[in-house]
């Protein structure tokens, strides 16, 4: 989008940025129409469709300051992930290749490494090259800030540079790492728990540690190693929780000595470390700020106070509560109730994911193993960002999760119900 403005494309880029919903939409609408007989529903299949339900009740209904056209817009970025999940719940299996596509975001990912170690050898954001600033001003009213003439998701505490390859932002480099990790585990992962160790996916491994390293991000990085904690656990490898369990005490025991020793040393990276631990540092205070807004706002008024009055689209107007959250954001909109709503469709997610790991094989397993993974390890940069309004993170949470609900559905649980790969 940002290099199509710098083109002098401004005109087509409106277009551009609804195609991907008519695609999903037109892929919805495709399945929908080659479903030979009525399929069974799961729990999260209606409780999906309710969370669309009301939202789109709030978007309709004059709720709120925001006219009917910012309400509809927030309405796409709160909730048309419902639609993506139901592209994936109805498309044709047999039609889906997981092994395939899975590689192609293998490949994304190398190719992100790449870009990254490009930029952190230039000491140079790509962004700055592709016209992000002028961009985000011209049609999201977000002014340059920050060191960087970017904005200040581009930099950390002590003046350090977060970069975000040819992503959006750090934050969404970040996001996508966690996605990635999902894939490789899931992809390189047997039916006995071994995992294939190649070139391939030892690059890939070595791209999203670059990446999660080089973005910064504190809440993706803890759910890095979430993942990877829990990963081991599903696998039954003592070697990866003994060491996390090794790695957690001998880290507490550093902190422990760097809060003795910070006011002699309270400088570059140390300083970072603390002013994180203690919730100081001016990132912690705006999300805690944030969050308090929002959970003011909750308590004041439960049943929400309308769509496009948070996040994005809240930012945008200028008049935005509570945006430093995904859940806040979605109760100061639509309530306390839609919120809840929200949470239950997680926490479902992943019990169901832990139950059917034994279960599935084949390519089937691949596909709980990424989904349930991504799902934990998503869950703390939901705490910090609005998640959803990133279209390849949410996009591709929602449409593997739909295809994993189809998966459980069947009649019959065989390997042969996705297709192998030619």
């Amino acid at each position: 989008m940002s290099v199509s403005f710098i083109l002098g494309l401004k005109s087509l880029i409106p277009a551009f940025q609804f195609l991907k919903e008519i695609i999903v939409i037109a892929v919805l609408l495709i399945g929908i129409f080659s479903l030979r007989s009525r399929p069974k529903f799961h729990i999260l299949d209606y409780s999906l469709f309710l969370f669309l339900m009301i939202t789109g009740v709030y978007a309709i209904l004059p709720i709120g300051e925001q006219g009917l056209v910012n309400r509809f817009v927030a309405l796409k970025s709160t909730s048309f992930f419902v639609i993506v999940y139901f592209a994936g719940r109805f498309i044709n299996l047999k039609s889906v290749y997981i092994n395939q596509y899975f590689s192609y975001i293998v490949l994304i990912t190398i190719a992100a490494g790449v870009v990254l170690l490009g930029e952190v050898g230039m000491n140079l954001h790509l962004q700055t090259l592709t016209g992000y600033a002028d961009y985000s001003y011209y049609f999201f009213n977000f002014e340059p800030s920050g060191h960087f003439g970017l904005s200040w998701t581009f930099e950390s505490e002590g003046g350090y540079k977060r970069f975000a390859s040819f992503f959006a932002n750090p934050l969404e480099h970040a996001a996508a790492t966690l996605l990635a990790l999902a894939i490789i585990f899931g992809l390189y992962t047997d039916d006995s728990n071994r995992f294939k160790f190649n070139n391939l996916s030892m690059l890939a491994l070595a791209a999203t540690f670059l990446s999660i390293l080089f973005a910064i991000s504190r809440a993706p990085l803890a759910g890095y190693g979430l993942m990877i904690y829990v990963y081991a656990l599903l696998t039954k490898r003592k070697f990866i929780t003994y060491s996390v369990h090794t790695a957690l005490a001998l880290a507490a025991i550093y902190l422990i000595y760097l809060f003795t020793r910070f006011e002699q040393n309270n400088t570059g990276l140390i300083e970072v470390v603390m002013n994180t631990v203690d919730f100081s540092n001016p990132s912690s205070v705006g999300h805690l700020v944030e969050w308090i807004q929002g959970v003011i706002s909750m308590i004041n008024h439960p049943f929400g106070i309308g769509l496009g009055t948070s996040g994005r689209v809240g930012g945008t107007l200028g008049e935005n509560i509570g945006g430093e959250n995904q859940f806040i954001i979605i109760g100061v909109q639509a309530g306390v109730q839609t919120l809840l709503l929200y949470l239950f469709i997680y926490v479902v997610f992943i019990r169901t994911g832990i139950k059917w790991f034994n279960i599935l094989k084949g390519k089937e397993r691949k596909l709980c193993i990424a989904v349930l993974l991504f799902k934990i390890g998503i869950m703390l940069p939901l705490f910090t960002s609005e998640v959803e309004s990133s279209s390849y993170i949410s996009y591709m949470n929602w449409f593997l999760s739909g295809l994993f609900v189809s998966v459980i559905m069947q009649p019959t649980i065989k390997p042969a119900h996705l297709a192998y790969d030619h």
